[in-house]
């Protein structure tokens, strides 16, 4: 794996993210937090979750290990969440840049949102916030 690889993954996560948020565009609010009995009980929940999770490792990056998920208060509306993860896209891609080939085989030390302590190579972390969003973005196309 190196930079360039991982751009790509990015490229595809973001574009993937934006047609995801594209279709939630014409909900309803009562179609958006409606519960649906998946992992998360709706679509407001499975986004609020996979945008947290993708906050969380980018905070563990920077320095701090966040202890919870960001409440579902913090994600109203499709509009809302999207203002919010194209700031949190802009940092992720800095962070990436800041990174030299050597700094993607980086261990990051942090701690779950349990407390417990982890460690991880960059190149996994980032890996996983893909992978992650892919899982959860089919989760959301079988609730629409």
């Amino acid at each position: 794996m190196n930079i360039q690889d991982l751009r790509t993954l990015l490229d595809y996560h973001y574009w993937a993210r934006d047609r995801m948020l594209k279709a939630l565009d014409p909900l309803t609010p009562e179609q958006f937090t409606k519960e649906m009995g998946s992992s998360f009980t709706s679509i407001q929940d499975t986004l609020g979750h996979v945008y947290s999770a993708e906050w969380a490792w980018h905070q563990r990056w920077t320095g701090t290990s966040p202890t919870s998920q960001l409440p579902r208060e913090t994600f109203p509306d499709v509009a809302w969440v999207r203002r919010l993860w194209q700031k949190t896209e802009a940092d992720v891609r800095a962070f990436l840049e800041s990174l030299t080939e050597a700094g993607i085989e980086r261990s990051f030390e942090y701690r779950t949102l349990a407390g417990d302590p982890g460690s991880s190579l960059f190149w996994h972390m980032l890996q996983h916030v893909v992978n992650h969003g892919s899982y959860h973005r089919g989760q959301i196309t079988t609730m629409l």
